[in-house]
């Protein structure tokens, strides 16, 4: 699921970064769900080194959990963080 290119562009320029955005938008649109790096470069349409350093960020700000299965690492959303809401709210504005 993307989100249309106004709401990327504002996204964009909220954190300075596509890939952040669109890594973001994804986690976001599918909170729950748990993503390989490829499925998550596939889905955004970025190459391997902005989406490793992307999700590295995210990591480390507690925005995204990582987690190590049976030497699988998977990605998902932190529904639990304080930013969880608000940065659903700006990727995902109503439409009035």
């Amino acid at each position: 699921m993307r989100i249309n290119s106004e709401e990327e562009d504002t996204v964009v320029k909220l954190f300075g970064s596509i890939s952040r955005a669109r890594i973001l938008s994804l986690l976001l649109a599918h909170a729950g769900r748990s993503f390989y790096q490829r499925e998550i470069m596939y889905e955004t349409d970025l190459s391997l080194q902005p989406v490793q350093r992307e999700l590295n960020n995210l990591v480390t700000l507690w925005i995204v959990n990582k987690q190590v299965t049976l030497n699988k690492v998977y990605y998902q959303i932190n529904s639990s963080s304080s930013l969880f809401e608000p940065l659903k709210e700006v990727c995902y504005k109503k439409k009035d």
